[in-house]
């Protein structure tokens, strides 16, 4: 193998922090390494793309495809309490800090911002919460899609939306990293525990490959400097992962898909 090509598909708020995982892998395994963001899926089976951060929600969906392009390498558990040390993150409804808005239970009616609906965070969890809730989409007087978190928190703040749900991983991050927007907003809901969004590889690869790439992302933690770099992301190791982990999100999704075929058209 010529290099090792790493794709993210998340959100570019972590960017830096998995470019330097995948240089420490190829570090590790003797490979050059390419970080490219990921576009699609099909990058796996054109050979565009070796190993990604991925979303779990897209993970699910390439699992319902005839030839799955793609398997689970690991899983990052993040610092903090709420994470209890497991691979899992949150979706946390935020507003701004004036605003009179006090639970999610408190938003019907509001303008509501989300990145897309292939997110499980913004857009996957939202729709299953509500429904838990006897709700549906509609319970929000707008829909803004804004095409990522970054940008449905900038709608927040800048008044263009009431309310929102970010991926907690990433929001951690930004907040680590700017600090005065933490003074500009409220978190008032945690949807979720879901399983957090894993590193996948190429079905393709020779398997002696992955196992290899698992080990050097499992033991990544025990490198002093590592620790460092990961910390900066708000990472504090990486566990290896099975499918079975994503059926909370793949059971959320068959929910909300059914509701939304039960729910008649105008």
């Amino acid at each position: 193998m010529s290099a090792l090509h790493f794709a993210n598909f998340l959100s570019p708020v972590l960017h830096r922090t998995y470019e330097y995982i995948a240089n420490y892998v190829g570090d590790h395994l003797g490979l050059p390494t390419r970080f490219t963001v990921g576009a699609s899926l099909e990058e796996f089976l054109t050979g565009q793309a070796d190993v990604a951060f991925l979303c779990g929600l897209l993970y699910v969906h390439a699992t319902n495809q005839p030839a799955c392009p793609v398997e689970l390498l690991a899983a990052p558990i993040l610092h903090g309490e709420r994470y209890r040390g497991k691979p899992i993150y949150f979706s946390d409804v935020i507003v701004r800090r004036e605003s009179p808005y006090a639970s999610f239970d408190d938003l019907e009616g509001c303008s509501w911002a989300y990145n897309e609906r292939a997110s499980h965070s913004g857009y996957n969890l939202v729709c299953y919460s509500l429904l838990e809730g006897g709700k549906s989409p509609p319970y929000f007087g707008q829909m803004l899609k804004t095409g990522s978190h970054q940008a449905s928190l900038q709608a927040v703040l800048d008044g263009r939306a009431d309310a929102t749900a970010l991926d907690s991983h990433m929001l951690d991050v930004f907040l680590h990293h700017h600090e005065e927007v933490a003074a500009q907003i409220r978190t008032i809901a945690m949807l979720g525990p879901s399983t957090i969004p894993p590193v996948v590889v190429a079905k393709r690869l020779d398997d002696t490959l992955k196992c290899r790439i698992q080990e050097v992302l499992c033991k990544m933690h025990h490198d002093p400097l590592a620790i460092w770099r990961l910390r900066g992301g708000l990472i504090e190791r990486f566990v290896p992962i099975a499918d079975e982990h994503y059926q909370d999100v793949r059971e959320m999704f068959i929910r909300v898909a059914g509701s939304m075929k039960a729910t008649p058209t105008a």
